[in-house]
């Protein structure tokens, strides 16, 4: 699994970092994700940060 941050739609709330630490970091004020492949046991929270960005922004790769 792979996941994709749009900074398009980032508004840079910072929730997936409060969500999964482990995967996504904040640099000026947009999300980046920090690892390429997820492992499976962040799969859940990679799932998590998805459903709850209120932009969107966030996209997962199977």
């Amino acid at each position: 699994m792979k996941v994709v941050i749009d900074p398009d739609l980032c508004t840079g709330c910072g929730l997936c970092v409060d969500t999964a630490p482990e995967i996504f970091e904040m640099v000026e004020d947009i999300a980046q994700v920090k690892i390429d492949d997820i492992p499976d046991d962040l799969e859940e929270a990679a799932r998590q940060s998805t459903d709850e960005c209120p932009s969107q922004a966030i996209l997962i790769e199977e």
